[in-house]
């Protein structure tokens, strides 16, 4: 299996490949992703190479939520044929809409501009704020609300982040929100008593939890409601990318994703992650509203 990384240089063949389409008459462009796979052709998967999304290991293998789905659900397809290439963040979208990868699968998050640009699964997890305390959770914390409504508590950041604002915005004063520039100094402070929990994005905290020294003398508080805004909990919807004319694979892929969901295979692949029913997407939110009038 072969893996490479593409950088600046994709982003400006992906606009030269554009500019050149508009002018050059392509005689392969009637040929979807759909053809090829019946024909067996290699599909070409982008990932970030990010945990707990989609990344290399020191042996050369790929693992990650992300790909780990692709090859359930693609399997399930008959579709094994299957390379990963490592891609930087930005350049991951002009990679696939120039045809350097075929599909994105590495934690991206369905959004109306993207929608613009590119066709999403449905999507597959619910990405919202993590709240990581010492074991056994002493304080029995399982929202903000829970923080907010004991002046006695503080919770701790990183500086800047949308975890901080979102406890803001759930009611936590900001003189009980301490911020800091690192996870180690973050972790310290949970261990000094400074503070009583650790506000992340989940897979901040799935990452840090993973870390030998703090193994085992910290856990995430499950389950944990975050700030709700317009009726639903603040989160990120991640799913699948495809190209616009790949709709058929795209629409396959739901098909297939939504069967081995009811058979708990989803929720499988989920655990080995450390992704717990927190991230199941909520039942009926589909990517036609997350993308609103740009969804194809």
């Amino acid at each position: 299996m072969e893996n490479y990384r593409i950088g600046r240089r994709a982003v400006l063949a992906g606009a030269l490949s554009l500019a050149l389409a508009a002018s050059v008459p392509n005689e392969g462009a009637a040929e979807t992703l759909a053809n090829r796979v019946q024909n067996n052709a290699t599909i070409t998967v982008g990932i970030y190479n990010v945990a707990p999304w989609g990344y290399k290991n020191e042996d050369g293998s790929i693992s990650g939520i992300h790909p780990d789905l692709l090859r359930a659900v693609l399997g399930s397809l008959g579709i094994s044929n299957i390379e990963f290439a490592i891609v930087e963040f930005p350049a991951l979208i002009p990679s696939l809409v120039s045809k350097r990868i075929d599909i994105v699968a590495t934690g991206m998050a369905i959004t109306p501009v993207r929608c613009q640009q590119v066709i999403f699964t449905e999507p597959d997890l619910a990405i919202g704020d993590a709240l990581v305390v010492l074991p056994g959770n002493p304080k029995t914390l399982h929202s903000y609300t829970d923080i907010a409504n004991n002046p006695d508590l503080r919770i701790g950041g990183a500086r800047g982040t949308t975890n901080v604002e979102n406890a803001f915005k759930a009611g936590i004063p900001r003189d009980r929100i301490l911020q800091f520039d690192g996870g180690k100094s973050i972790i310290a402070a949970l261990f000094a008593g400074r503070i009583d929990a650790i506000a992340w994005s989940v897979p901040t905290a799935i990452n840090a939890l993973k870390d030998p020294a703090v193994q085992g003398k910290v856990e995430r508080a499950l389950p944990f409601k975050g700030v709700v805004e317009n009726g639903r909990e603040s989160a990120f919807y991640t799913a699948m990318v495809f190209r616009p004319e790949d709709k058929e694979l795209r629409d396959r892929y739901n098909e297939s994703f939504a069967t081995l969901k009811s058979t708990g295979t989803i929720k499988q692949i989920m655990a080995k992650y450390d992704f717990t029913d927190t991230e199941l997407v909520p039942a009926g939110l589909t990517a036609k509203d997350l993308c609103g009038d740009h969804y194809r």
